[in-house]
């Protein structure tokens, strides 16, 4: 540190140890990434700060750490990662990041700013437009330029963050070692909270005309609505209006132990929840996107009158019709429309009936299908089943994608915040990453990662970080020795499957070399006997579930029937 000798006022510091103050005046404690030559200064003036830097073994996951974190905090995450290869590798991260909703800032490093002066060392074989790929990736992407417009370009990208979207920073090597008088680090004033926005009077009264008119509706929730802390609220509604309440996919578990609570909506329904939808005669949606598999594409609600409420006007009929429009706040909305319902009007509650309410109680999830266990393989559906009296009742959920996602419906958590998928790019791959940035912003509970052997195989190097990091976790491998997704896809149009198969490998003895307690489950005996590493897990936990491959979960049918125009 030095002393500005013509003003003889202020620090004279790098830029990179400006914005690593910076970030400590935050109240960041905690970044991910993966070091390179042109970061690696900048993170070590963290760690030097008291700043907690983990360090994952690939960009992707270092990206999906820092938004797992973001998504389980509520805070700002943060990951940094180098130039050109590294900014390469990170993009499929990245791009995820951007649609999930998280705050997430990526600070990058970057090729030096051109001086002018002639280049003696040869070719940058790491140059690499980043600037131009990630604006095309759709990421708010700002540029430090000098050495005194770092800080500024900094604060500008984490305005950006805030807002719940992910903003990269460029830090070009030769800006982050100029020296700038810097002033004493002062901690950024917490913006106030957004005021939720109040729906207007017209569409509450319009919304609250149809409900009024309807004798069997049902109410779906979505992760805004849990957002919107709208709980309470919906289910006071639901119990004026004779309701039947569900949730998305995203807003799972959100009424776990209502006794007119249905589960999830769509390509992850249950037959009961298909057989009462189907009875329905308007639809109440709160904070739902409606995409393909909440709907099953098209065919998840009966053709009936759609209220959707959101807070974004954009979201309203994107993906389906809506034939009322509510732009609000969800749980404002829910109590405008209740408050419009006299007391009584649907005295009838055809819905609300003890016969309905019996139904439900009976009804069991657990023997909603029929096994298909094999003598060295389980069903997903089994397992799941299995899996959800073993796993405490406390605990985050986190999901990479693949056909395993049939056994969504059987794991329950406490709620939509403790339930994670990471599928928002279609892709595999981010599972892993995610899970060890919820683990890390939620350490009081465990963490579980339920990924395939695709995933795995694309990500194993991070068992490493499990150990090295003491982030706990307990990994379920989905093992049906292929890619499952796209097995059944070419089965399912007769044709040959063997390139998406793979060998049968045993992973449990993989995970016990870097450290994890570790088990090989091919039978429901197995997993019995590994009951107390689930129960109360002291460590990193694995367990290689070998699945019957045969089982296709239900939304890859839906897939085929709509592809083939057989819905």
């Amino acid at each position: 540190m030095k002393t500005n000798a013509a003003t003889g006022s202020g620090r004279v510091i790098q830029a990179h140890q400006a914005i690593a103050e910076d970030i400590k005046a935050l109240g960041v404690d905690t970044v991910f990434g993966l070091m390179s030559d042109d970061t690696a200064v900048f993170c070590t003036a963290l760690d030097g700060l008291g700043i907690a830097f983990h360090g994952a073994r690939h960009e992707n996951n270092a990206i999906a750490m820092a938004e797992g974190y973001a998504f389980a905090t509520g805070r700002l995450g943060v990951a940094i990662v180098g130039r050109g290869p590294a900014t390469a590798n990170g993009l499929h991260a990245a791009v995820a990041a951007s649609r999930m909703g998280s705050k997430l800032l990526i600070i990058y490093g970057e090729q030096a700013q051109p001086t002018g002066e002639v280049n003696p060392t040869g070719p940058d074989y790491k140059s690499f437009n980043a600037t131009g790929v990630l604006q095309a990736a759709g990421l708010r992407t700002f540029v430090a330029t000098s050495g005194t417009a770092a800080r500024t370009a900094f604060a500008d990208a984490v305005a950006a963050a805030e807002q719940g979207t992910t903003a990269a920073l460029l830090l070009p090597t030769n800006v982050q070692h100029t020296e700038i008088e810097a002033p004493a680090a002062t901690p950024r004033a917490v913006p106030a909270p957004r005021k939720p926005a109040a729906p207007r009077a017209q569409a509450i009264a319009a919304a609250a005309e149809v409900l009024r008119a309807s004798k069997r509706p049902i109410i779906v929730a979505g992760r805004g609505a849990h957002l919107a802390g709208a709980k309470e609220a919906i289910e006071a509604l639901a119990e004026r209006s004779g309701a039947l309440l569900i949730t998305t996919a995203k807003g799972k578990d959100m009424f776990r132990g209502h006794p007119f609570n249905l589960g999830i909506l769509g390509s992850f329904s249950h037959s009961m929840a298909r057989r009462m939808v189907d009875q329905a005669d308007c639809a109440v949606v709160f904070g739902a996107g409606l995409n393909f598999l909440t709907m099953s594409f098209g065919a998840s609600l009966p053709p009936v009158p759609l209220i959707q409420v959101d807070s974004s006007r954009a979201n309203i009929g994107r993906y389906s019709h809506a034939d009322v429009a509510v732009v609000g706040d969800a749980k404002l909305a829910a109590e405008g429309i209740l408050a419009a319902l006299p007391t009584g009007f649907n005295a009838e509650k055809p819905f609300r009936s003890e016969e309905v309410r019996g139904m439900l109680a009976a009804f069991d999830i657990d023997k909603d299908f029929q096994p298909a266990n094999t003598p060295r393989t389980v069903d997903m559906h089994s397992l799941g089943a299995a899996l959800n009296k073993l796993l405490p009742e406390q605990k985050n959920i986190v999901y990479d994608a693949g056909n395993f996602l049939g056994i969504l419906p059987y794991l329950s958590v406490p709620g939509p915040g403790h339930f994670k998928m990471t599928s928002e790019f279609a892709s595999i791959g981010l599972g892993f990453g995610t899970a060890l940035g919820v683990a890390r912003g939620r350490p009081d509970i465990p963490t579980v990662l339920v990924i395939g052997d695709g995933g795995l195989l694309m990500t194993m190097g991070e068992l490493e970080t499990v150990v090295r990091e003491d982030i706990p976790l307990v990994i379920i491998l989905m093992n049906d020795c292929a890619y499952g997704a796209e097995l059944h896809f070419l089965r399912m149009r007769s044709l040959p499957d063997a390139k998406s198969a793979f060998p049968d490998v045993d992973f449990a003895p993989v995970a016990a070399a870097f450290g994890f307690e570790a088990r090989t489950i091919r039978t429901l005996e197995d997993l019995q006997a590994a009951a107390p590493l689930l129960r109360s897990p002291q460590g990193p936990v694995f367990l290689d579930c070998k699945l019957n491959a045969d089982v296709a979960a239900p939304f890859m049918s839906e897939f085929y029937a709509f592809e083939t125009g057989k819905h």
